[in-house]
């Protein structure tokens, strides 16, 4: 069972999200602000938080600043009254995973949770199954129909990119930019390369496909 800390520091808000999660089977854990909120952390295990960026003593985004600096990778979701472009920029910035404003919608709320913690999953273990395939990050292997493939580095990053996050469409210039850098010489056309070779490379393989959105980008669809 998840354990969620849920930081708040309305308590009628607390009570809320903490029936709202228990419902869906988490175990919560609540603080009333930021402060009480870091020291859960060190006494508890924390697989996500659901944090109020208006708190007391520390706020969410000093709560989630803080984490951040300690090397942290704990999957934090920012919910705020805020809805300015400018305070979830700012929520982004400081190391938050997700950010919804409120009042929340409950079933999406839940939605989101779940994405994060099977991202948070994927980066932990460093590897990603797909029926019986299995995408590899630290051997840069794909295993799967009797086969093992090395791929050279940046096939393998844009094929584990893709895969990470199946139905969602990136731009030729956000794999660009992610991949290869902000300051590669190459064109956004390597990537139109790299794609062809990994489609090529993996045409036999039907639990999975990478589509290309015409007019936007591409996007990894798992068919299992």
């Amino acid at each position: 069972m998840f354990n969620i800390l849920v930081a708040d520091d309305d308590k009628n808000t607390r009570k809320l999200l903490r029936a709202v999660l228990e419902r869906d089977n988490y175990n919560v854990i609540t603080a009333e602000d930021g402060e009480d909120a870091l020291k859960k952390i060190e006494n508890n295990h924390i697989d996500l938080v659901v944090l109020d960026v208006m708190m007391p003593k520390v706020d969410g985004y000093e709560f989630t600043k803080t984490i951040r600096e300690n090397d942290n990778s704990l999957p934090i979701l920012m919910v705020s009254a805020k809805q300015l472009p400018d305070d979830r920029h700012k929520g982004f910035i400081v190391g938050t995973d997700d950010y919804m404003t409120k009042p929340i919608d409950e079933q999406e709320m839940l939605l989101r949770i779940k994405a994060l913690l099977r991202r948070a999953k994927i980066v932990s273990e460093h590897r990603i199954e797909i029926g019986e395939v299995v995408v590899d990050y630290d051997t840069l292997t794909v295993t799967g129909h009797g086969t093992v493939q090395e791929l050279p580095p940046k096939e393998f990053m844009l094929l584990y990119k893709l895969l990470s996050y199946p139905g969602k469409i990136f731009t030729r210039i956000q794999l660009m930019d992610e991949i290869w850098g902000m300051d590669s010489d190459s064109g956004w056309e390597t990537v139109t390369v790299h794609i062809g070779r990994l489609r090529k490379r993996f045409e036999g393989f039907d639990e999975f496909t990478i589509e290309s959105v015409r007019g936007l980008g591409y996007k990894a669809v798992k068919n299992v």
